[in-house]
């Protein structure tokens, strides 16, 4: 797999997302989602609207298998969580005001047929927006994971819990991963806004 980068300046992200809404709110959907929970996207391809919806309500979080494989146990299956703040709400809620599904679509399906997009079209949907946007760097799907995790650390989120999302060993191979030098400095707020 090529190495791709995160997207770091919120302006970009904001362009992508313009931009994307006028092309569709599924593709914008897959952006926003992605960004917003560090999903992989072979994960955000598979999921059912009964993932995401209860039929009346958008759900809290979404769950999906981890399949990683721990030393102890050899096999360790069980469910991640990925909390679905009001961004991903909001989209959601457009999206399924636009569309009648049921709960066994896909949320991404394609146009031609009852399957999700593919990959390679996830990959040209990022691509080519994050292009028209005027980003330089590498661009494809695993950006839009790599930007969450960039901006969950500059928000003050424990590098513990993003290396637990990725499922990495160290916290030096997930700032590796997200593109943070080592030795960089950086100002954290502790906001707690009582």
């Amino acid at each position: 797999m090529e190495y791709v980068d995160p997207i770091k300046d919120i302006k970009s992200i904001n362009k992508i997302k313009e931009i994307l809404k006028r092309q569709s709110q599924r593709d914008l959907l897959l952006f926003v989602l992605g960004i917003n929970t560090g999903i992989r996207v072979s994960d955000l391809l598979s999921l059912k609207i009964s993932d995401v919806s209860d039929g009346k309500e958008i759900k809290e979080f979404i769950y999906i298998d981890d399949l990683t494989i721990d030393a102890v146990s050899k096999n360790n299956n069980q469910q991640k969580a990925y909390f679905l703040n009001n961004s991903v709400k909001k989209e959601l809620r457009k999206y399924f005001s636009q569309h009648d599904f049921t709960e066994c679509d896909f949320l991404f399906k394609s146009k031609k047929n009852n399957q999700p997009i593919t990959r390679q079209q996830a990959y040209r949907i990022i691509n080519s927006a994050a292009k028209e946007a005027g980003i330089e760097g590498k661009i494809g799907t695993h950006t839009l994971r790599k930007t969450f995790g960039y901006h969950a650390y500059r928000k003050g989120i424990a590098i513990s819990i993003i290396m637990s999302i990725y499922n990495h060993h160290s916290s030096a191979e997930t700032l590796r991963y997200l593109g943070i030098e080592r030795g960089q400095k950086q100002l954290i707020k502790v906001d707690v806004n009582l």
